[in-house]
């Protein structure tokens, strides 16, 4: 059975899809860019501010799940710029401190030309 994970605490989906998915003891996150949940505006600043908003807004889809940080068990990451490989990994380090497994990837361009963009997939209950 598929339940769909839904939390007002991080950015709505802006297309047709969910925030996550519990399937089989797992979430599978969608994607999280650097949206300001409360004003649906972009965080603006650097790799470090936007990672860092990336990042709560994951933590929240992980709490609404039932699981946290600790249990997630894949990570992809996507950056606009690889040069910001270094900066975005000062900030994930300090989420996921589990040390997931990760695929971290450099893209031609990203939702509303944002900077990064993490999604997960966790153990759930």
């Amino acid at each position: 059975m598929l339940k769909k994970v839904e939390t007002a605490k991080a950015p709505a989906a802006i297309g047709p899809y969910s925030q996550g998915i519990i399937a089989g003891g797992f979430l599978f996150a969608s994607g999280q860019i650097p949206i300001i949940p409360e004003t649906g505006e972009i965080a603006q600043g650097d790799i470090h501010v936007q990672a860092e908003q990336v990042m709560k807004n994951v933590g929240e889809i992980l709490k609404e799940a039932g699981t946290d940080y600790e249990k997630v068990v894949k990570t992809t990451c996507f950056l606009a710029d690889m040069a910001d490989f270094a900066a975005f990994n000062s900030v994930y380090e300090k989420y996921f401190t589990g040390k997931p497994a990760r695929s971290c990837v450099a893209v031609k361009e990203l939702p509303k030309n944002v900077l990064c963009e993490v999604e997960v997939i966790a153990a759930a209950e």
